[in-house]
């Protein structure tokens, strides 16, 4: 008598007697549930973003060679093996920002720095957290955020990564690949029993917090009550990550599918890592959303350019716009790498990790202190983009329509985002 296969509940269930979400897991092939129902691969979303702009003259495609019959300028030329499965669009700006060195900032957000009387700073929720709230329900990380270590170098501005939560405020970074990896892979070597006891007594501190601030709830003004609505807001946010924390408490981390990076990484060769950890995190579903933050002063500095980053961005014919090219050319070589790698990842149908992946790529700055023209890049199957495509959309149409489209077009249930006035249609299929 054959035994009788595993079934789904075998797997969902905890030592703990309580039910998870399965993982992703490519390697089963979900041949154990193939006889229950057929499994679609999971939708994933990609942000990866730069400072201090581009080339603007050599990284453009020329505006009047739209749809698919146009050429990969110089700056974009790596990427020609990968150029039916991209979409170069222009004419997007977000209208409020005014900052020429924050290339990062307001990217994913779209927001009013001075939304808020009284305030200089306001931010909003960027689109990659959006999407960790509709795609990263299952995975033991809603969204990782990566960073560099050469922040104020590289012209990205206010923030500790690309992304902002519901409230505006800043998530941190993983800025190093080694730490980064051990997050992604490494299990706690603490004892069940001891991470148990730990998240216990978190939660009877958030207890106690909360009690204490409900006490002085009453008869306070406006501008208090709004202050500690906040800090209620901030609370239930830790609330949030600790059940995430104890649904994955016994799961063990997927096996690393790429070998631990040596220490010391700078440069092209961080951006290259990283872009690995990003397929291996995808490719075992340890997160459905990834934020890059990329440098720019180091790549620069690994290019053998002497050229400050800050120089470079105020190009001039020479030395500088030389090395504004070649800045442009080793990002766009390393991107067609990270295609690369996302094309030759199968999924358990057959198809690809890049065709289940929506991935953007760009800045908040156009080139010098240009604010207009956001250069952005989009690719990957997940948001039923028509690819192969180069659009010049209306001028300064808000670049939160672009992300409200991908968005939407990975199913997520929202209707605007940011400074957004509606979808792009044009880049729909």
């Amino acid at each position: 008598m054959h035994p009788s296969p595993l079934s789904r509940r075998h797997f969902l269930r905890s030592t703990a007697g309580s039910l998870i979400a399965l993982p992703f897991l490519p390697s089963l092939g979900f041949r154990a549930f193939s006889a229950e129902k057929s499994v679609t691969p999971p939708k994933r979303m990609v942000f990866l973003g730069f400072g201090w702009g581009v080339t603007n003259e050599t990284w453009f495609p020329d505006v009047k060679q739209t749809g698919t019959d146009y050429s990969l300028p110089p700056g974009l030329a790596p990427l020609e093996r990968h150029k039916k499965d991209l979409i170069v669009v222009q004419g997007c700006t977000n209208k409020f920002t005014n900052e020429a060195h924050w290339g990062s900032t307001f990217w994913l957000t779209g927001a009013n720095r001075y939304a808020e009387p009284g305030q200089s700073f306001h931010n909003s929720i960027s689109a990659d957290q959006v999407a960790a709230g509709f795609l990263g329900r299952d995975t033991r990380y809603a969204s990782i955020q990566l960073n560099t270590p050469d922040v104020e170098n590289s012209g990205h501005g206010p923030g500790l990564s690309l992304a902002w939560d519901q409230r505006g405020k800043p998530l941190p970074g993983l800025d190093n690949p080694v730490v980064a990896y051990h997050r992604l892979f490494s299990d706690d070597t603490l004892p069940l029993e001891q991470r148990q006891a730990a998240l216990k007594q978190k939660r009877s501190v958030l207890d106690t917090v909360l009690e204490d601030a409900r006490r002085v709830q009453r008869g306070l003004g406006k501008s208090d009550t709004d202050k500690l609505e906040e800090y209620f807001q901030s609370i239930r946010d830790i609330e949030t990550r600790l059940a995430k924390d104890e649904q994955w408490l016994t799961v063990p981390k997927a096996k690393a599918p790429m070998l631990e990076p040596k220490p010391g990484l700078a440069g092209r060769e961080e951006i290259k890592v990283m872009y690995d950890l990003i397929v291996a995190a995808l490719q075992t579903d340890a997160t459905r959303v990834v934020t890059y933050r990329q440098p720019v002063q180091t790549l620069l500095t690994s290019l053998g350019t002497k050229v400050a980053s800050h120089d470079m961005s105020h190009y001039t014919p020479g030395e500088r716009t030389e090395a504004s090219q070649k800045r442009d050319t080793a990002q766009s070589e390393l991107l067609a790498g990270l295609f690369d790698k996302l094309k030759s990842v199968q999924e358990a149908d057959g198809s690809s990790l890049f065709d289940h992946t929506c991935l953007a790529y760009g800045s908040n700055i156009r080139t010098i202190h240009y604010l207009d023209n956001c250069p952005t890049l989009l690719a990957g199957g997940a948001a039923h983009l028509k690819l192969g495509q180069h659009f010049v959309l209306q001028k300064n149409t808000p670049l939160a329509n672009v992300w409200l489209t991908l968005l939407q077009g990975i199913g997520a249930n929202v209707e605007r985002h940011g400074d957004s006035t509606g979808i792009a249609k044009e880049l729909l299929a």
